[in-house]
């Protein structure tokens, strides 16, 4: 038996994270897992990133199990060892082709793929210039670069501009979100990467949430902008959004995938992507191609269920950029509070608060997809509506 203090004791190394949990009831940031069972508790789904609906898609489900029939459930090890199997350089492939970059890299999710590119093209003695409502993946990748990061407004190229232009460094990294993932408004990607070349850095680009959703035939932010294939242009992305699957990828000139295969430490050290994910993300890249209106529904959607938002005097976007929209409600209980309403209306929609949003800006992120149909707005209708009686007011009156 171990002696000394008890870990559960008033003093004991645990009573500050009790303490801290009490902390965030009280200001209504818990945050708590809730276990879906499958699509049968009656809500639709208006909460995933699952834009164009292709995540229960048989075309993609026997993909994952046509993988798993060949390779097995798991990759066996990190890509440089054992985890790369000719479905990982299918999908290298396959996805620079789609987005029209020169070379691509496949990781084991989006949050890797952003931590191995930063920390790949930056380090100490260089500048990284980031958005201030960039991805968390992003804000750690900073942190873990060991460059100087320069936090600059949202949107402002100016900013990005006088960061470039003022630095000591010799290199330097402009790092944005396509689309960014609460307001879902779009990067100004054509004048970012204008002054990211003027000052000889580099430009990237995480489209989480514009591939699949933004371009012609979801090919994403940067191809919308001119950019595919812009030697000084660096795409990240995720494979479990449009794409239905898991994974992420980095993408860009053959310089930065051997840069990420030499050094970058959540390639090197990390399992590579398991084979049914591939699998499934490779169908979902054959269902892109095929059927190449669907983002255009997504989009389409995405504006109808703003629509009804600000047709009900409820803060949001206008013109959604993208497949999620944002409806503001202010404070952490408000917003939780109409999340529980409209479930109980029949809709499960996301519920945002602080830190994952500023202060005062807790809010509903609606998420469009493809396949939404007619009852599902009118059940989005009156879940909202609900949400407005329940304040007695709109909340532009």
């Amino acid at each position: 038996m171990t002696l000394g203090r008890d870990p559960r004791s008033p003093a004991g190394p645990l009573a500050r994270l009790r303490a801290a949990a009490e902390s965030r009831e009280r200001a209504g940031l818990r945050r708590r897992l809730r276990p879906r069972t499958g699509d049968h508790d009656g809500l639709i789904d208006l909460a995933s990133n699952d834009y164009l609906g292709l995540s229960r898609d048989p075309r993609l489900i026997e993909g994952a199990a046509a993988a798993a029939r060949e390779y097995g459930t798991g990759s066996t090890g990190s890509r440089l060892v054992t985890g790369t199997t000719a479905l990982h350089a299918e999908l290298d492939r396959r996805l620079a082709a789609f987005t029209g970059s020169a070379a691509g890299l496949v990781f084991s999710s989006g949050f890797l793929a952003n931590l191995g590119a930063v920390t790949a093209l930056a380090g100490s003695g260089d500048l990284v210039v980031s958005d201030q409502v960039n991805h968390a993946s992003i804000v750690d990748a900073c942190r873990l670069s060991r460059a100087r990061v320069a936090i600059v407004p949202h949107r402002d190229v100016a900013a990005v501009e006088r960061a470039l232009a003022e630095r000591d460094e010799e290199h330097a990294l402009v790092v944005t979100d396509a689309v960014f993932s609460v307001d879902g408004d779009l990067a100004p990607l054509a004048e970012l990467h204008r002054v990211v070349r003027a000052h000889g850095a580099l430009l990237m680009i995480d489209e989480a949430h514009a591939l699949g959703v933004v371009g012609d035939g979801g090919r994403g932010a940067a191809h919308a902008a001119g950019l595919a294939g812009e030697p000084d242009v660096v795409l990240t992305l995720t494979l479990s959004k449009s794409l239905g699957a898991q994974g992420g990828a980095v993408l860009g000139a053959p310089e930065v995938a051997d840069a990420l295969v030499d050094t970058g430490r959540s390639m090197i050290f990390d399992t590579g992507l398991n084979p049914p994910a591939l699998g499934a993300a490779l169908a979902a890249l054959d269902v892109l191609e095929a059927e190449p209106g669907l983002p255009a529904l997504a989009r389409d959607r995405a504006r109808r269920m703003s629509g009804i938002a600000a047709g009900l005097g409820l803060e949001t976007t206008e013109d959604p950029a993208a497949a999620v929209v944002p409806v503001v409600l202010g404070e952490p209980e408000a917003a939780v509070r109409a999340a529980e309403i409209c479930a109980e209306h029949g809709a499960r929609v996301g519920c945002f608060r602080p830190p994952s949003v500023p202060k005062g800006r807790a809010c509903l992120r609606l998420t469009a997809r493809a396949t939404v149909g007619e009852a599902d707005l009118t059940t989005l209708r009156e879940a909202l509506s609900a949400v407005v009686r329940s304040t007695g007011r709109s909340l532009h009156t």
